[in-house]
C-alpha cells in the first residue's frame, strides 16, 4: 500500500470520478485507474462501486476513506518536518480563507510578510465558507483556516482574532436613518438582505428571530458580506452587517446602521486548526503575524472611534 496509491484513492472519494480524481493528483486517468485497481488487489475487497455518472465507496472503502486520510496527514506531517531541517526558509501553508471582508483586507500584508520570513515556502489559499473549511481542516487538506466563531467540533482548536457588533445597515435615504436604533417588529419588516444559511452570523440571525417570534422577510440571500452591502448601497433592501466592517461606507455616506433593539449579537472571526496536530514553524509564524495584524486594526478603529457603540 503506497502513498500514491493512497492519494489517489482519497482524491477519487472526494472528486466522486476517476476523471476529476486524476486531475486533483496531475495524473492521468490510466494512470490513476491502475493505482486504483492495485489497491483494490492488495487489500482484496472492491473499494468502489462504478455507475454511469460517478463512484460511489464500498464498504470498504469507506472504512479505507478514515483511515487513508490520517497517514496522508501523518505523512505530510513528517515531510513539513523534515523540510525544517533543510533550513528556515523552507516549508509548507494550506491556509483557508472564509469570505469575510477584514480578511480580504489584511491577508494580503500578512501574505506579504509571511513570503519575506519564508522566502521558499509553498504558500496556498483556498476560499469556502467556515463548514467546508472546518471539513477541510478535518480531513488535512489544509492547515489552518480563518473561520466564523464559534466552531462546534472538538476536534478543532480555534483562537479568537477579531469581534463585531452585529448591527442592521441601510441606505442614507431610508425613512428611518437618523435613528439610533430599530425595533425588531420594524426590522422584520424591511425587505432584508442576508448571507446564506449555513454561516454563523445568519445563525445567530434566525435564532433571534425566533426566540422573538417574528418572521423576518428575508428577499435576498447572499454569499458574500461585500455583496450585502452593495445591494443595501443601491437602496435595494436593509442588510446585516458588523459595525466595524462598514465603518468606511459609514464615513463616506454611503450606508447607515441601526443598533437592533433587544439584540446583543457579535460577529467573531478566529484562526481554527486541527486539536492536537502538529505546527509547523511557518504556521505559527503566519498566527503570529495575523495577531499582529488584527491587533492593529483593533487600534486603528478605536482612534477613529469605531466600535465603541454603548447600548442604554
Amino acid at each position: 500500500m503506497e502513498i500514491r496509491q493512497l492519494r489517489a484513492f482519497v482524491a477519487i472519494a472526494e472528486a466522486k470520478t476517476f476523471t476529476a480524481g486524476a486531475r486533483r493528483v496531475n495524473v492521468t486517468q490510466a494512470a490513476i485507474s491502475m493505482q486504483i485497481r492495485q489497491l483494490e488487489e492488495e487489500v482484496g475487497l472492491p473499494l468502489f462501486t462504478r455507475t454511469p455518472r460517478r463512484v460511489i465507496l464500498t464498504e470498504a472503502g469507506e472504512k479505507l476513506l478514515e483511515r487513508a486520510r490520517k497517514i496522508l496527514h501523518e505523512h505530510d506531517a513528517a515531510l513539513e518536518e523534515l523540510a525544517e531541517l533543510r533550513g528556515a526558509e523552507h516549508g509548507r501553508l494550506r491556509i483557508g480563507s472564509s469570505s469575510s471582508s477584514f480578511v480580504a483586507e489584511q491577508l494580503p500584508e500578512i501574505l506579504q510578510k509571511l513570503r519575506q520570513r519564508f522566502p521558499k515556502a509553498d504558500i496556498t489559499v483556498f476560499s469556502g465558507t467556515s463548514d467546508v473549511l472546518t471539513q477541510k481542516l478535518l480531513n488535512g487538506e489544509i492547515d489552518i483556516a480563518f473561520v466564523s466563531l464559534p466552531i462546534d467540533n472538538p476536534n478543532i482548536q480555534t483562537e479568537l482574532l477579531f469581534s463585531d457588533e452585529i448591527v442592521a445597515i441601510a441606505h442614507p435615504s431610508h425613512p428611518l436613518a437618523k435613528r439610533r436604533v430599530i425595533t425588531v417588529a420594524e426590522l422584520a419588516n424591511e425587505p432584508l438582505i442576508l448571507g446564506e444559511k449555513g454561516g454563523n452570523t445568519r445563525r445567530l440571525l434566525d435564532e433571534f428571530f425566533s426566540q422573538v417570534g417574528v418572521k423576518p422577510n428575508v428577499v435576498m440571500e447572499l454569499s458574500r458580506q461585500s455583496a450585502i452591502n452593495r445591494m443595501v448601497e443601491e437602496n435595494m433592501g436593509v442588510g446585516i452587517a458588523g459595525a466595524k466592517s462598514v465603518a468606511k461606507e459609514v464615513a463616506e455616506g454611503k450606508l447607515v446602521t441601526w443598533l437592533i433593539e433587544g439584540a446583543s449579537m457579535n460577529w467573531e472571526l478566529g484562526l481554527a486548526q486541527l486539536r492536537g496536530g502538529y505546527t509547523s514553524p511557518i504556521a505559527n509564524e503566519f498566527k503570529k503575524l495575523c495577531r499582529e495584524s488584527f491587533e492593529q486594526k483593533e487600534r486603528e478603529l478605536l482612534e477613529r472611534g469605531v466600535g465603541t457603540h454603548h447600548r442604554r
